[in-house]
């Protein structure tokens, strides 16, 4: 049975780290960090979370997008572990989005990703894959990515597109719903 991990706290320093690569995907200790991780994100209603958040300093993340309270527009997918990533190309069109972290609670901020990302990555049956993401799922996978390579959301984003937790809510309700 996956286990609840705890989520590493902004001033920790493995979330200023670059992680290492995972060396034995199918480490059966390595596919059951992908299986407590997926469980954690989806008990704290996370649309992804990266190895360094919870306290494990490899280039691991899952991605795991779904509508919440958070991103009520959010789409589904099923939870994907992404293992030693690598991002071939970006496309040159930005947007700037809400973005939160489990390891920053109760701040959003408006944060410029690409708009599309290509990408290439091991999957967790040790499967090399490539992908192009776009939208939210960029988005996501961007946030991710930063995390191993010890980025934070709030060093992308200008101190003027920050907000708290409260203030996003109302910015959130008065959205239209698709």
């Amino acid at each position: 049975m996956p286990t609840l991990l705890q989520i590493s706290q902004l001033g920790h320093p493995i979330l200023r780290r670059k992680a290492r690569e995972v060396e034995n995907v199918s480490d059966p200790a390595i596919q059951a960090l992908i299986d407590d991780m997926i469980h954690t994100c989806q008990d704290v209603d996370g649309v992804g979370i990266a190895a360094p958040q919870v306290y494990q300093q490899l280039r691991l993340f899952i991605i795991a997008s779904k509508p919440s309270p958070c991103y009520p527009n959010a789409p589904y997918m099923e939870p994907m572990a992404i293992i030693n990533p690598v991002i071939t190309f970006t496309s040159e069109e930005k947007e700037k989005d809400w973005e939160g972290c489990l390891s920053i609670p109760g701040i959003r901020g408006l944060v410029p990703r690409h708009k599309m990302v290509m990408v290439s990555f091991t999957n967790r049956n040790c499967e090399q894959e490539e992908k192009i993401f776009d939208g939210f799922i960029a988005r996501v996978f961007q946030h991710e990515y930063d995390h191993i390579d010890g980025i934070v959301f709030l060093d992308r984003a200008d101190s003027k597109d920050l907000i708290m937790e409260k203030e996003y809510q109302k910015i959130i309700q008065a959205m239209p719903k698709r």
